[in-house]
C-alpha cells in the first residue's frame, strides 16, 4: 500500500504537471441533489492512490477541494472507468491562469481524465512506443472524457 502520502500543496507540488494514473478513489463524503456532503467536517472528502512516474511507489493523495471532489466522483461513481480505460489526473498550481493564482489557496488544482488505457505510459514516457507517431499517438492519450476546471491553463 502507499505509504507516500500528499495533504499539503507543498507535498502535491513534487507532481506538478505530471499525469498520475487513478489506481483507487475511495470517497469520505457523497454527492446529494447535486451537493457535496461531507460525512466528517475535519476529514478531506476522499483519498486517491496513484502511480505517478516522478514517484518511486504508489502514493496516496487526499482531496480537499470541493469541485476536485466533485470531479473525481463524476468520473468513478456517476461515469464510471470502463475495463478498457483509466483515469488520469493532472494536479497542477503552476498551470493556473494568472487572476486565480493570487488566490490560488482556495482554487481547485485537479484535471481528472478517463482515457484508453494506455495512455498514462504514452504521457508519463515521451519514448514509449516510439512506433506511435503523430495522429496516432495524440488519438491514443486523447481524453475521453474529462473534467478540468476553467482556472487551469
Amino acid at each position: 500500500m502507499a505509504e507516500t502520502i500528499l495533504r499539503k500543496d507543498s507535498e502535491w507540488s513534487v507532481i506538478d504537471g505530471e499525469p498520475c494514473k487513478v489506481i483507487e478513489f475511495t470517497p469520505s463524503a457523497i454527492i446529494k441533489n447535486g451537493r457535496v456532503v461531507a460525512l466528517n467536517k475535519n476529514e478531506p472528502y476522499a483519498s486517491v492512490v496513484l502511480e505517478c512516474k516522478k514517484l518511486s511507489q504508489q502514493t496516496k493523495g487526499f482531496i480537499y477541494h470541493k469541485m476536485d471532489f466533485q470531479h473525481l466522483w463524476a468520473a468513478f461513481k456517476e461515469r464510471g472507468v470502463r475495463e478498457n480505460e483509466e483515469a488520469i489526473i493532472f494536479y497542477s498550481k503552476k498551470r493556473l491562469k494568472s487572476y486565480a493564482k493570487l488566490f490560488s489557496v482556495f482554487m481547485p488544482r485537479l484535471w481528472v481524465m478517463i482515457c484508453p488505457k494506455g495512455a498514462f505510459e504514452l504521457m508519463a514516457d515521451p519514448n514509449n512506443r516510439p512506433e506511435l507517431q503523430g495522429e496516432a499517438r495524440f488519438l491514443a492519450e486523447l481524453p475521453i472524457v474529462e473534467w478540468k476546471p476553467e482556472l487551469i491553463k
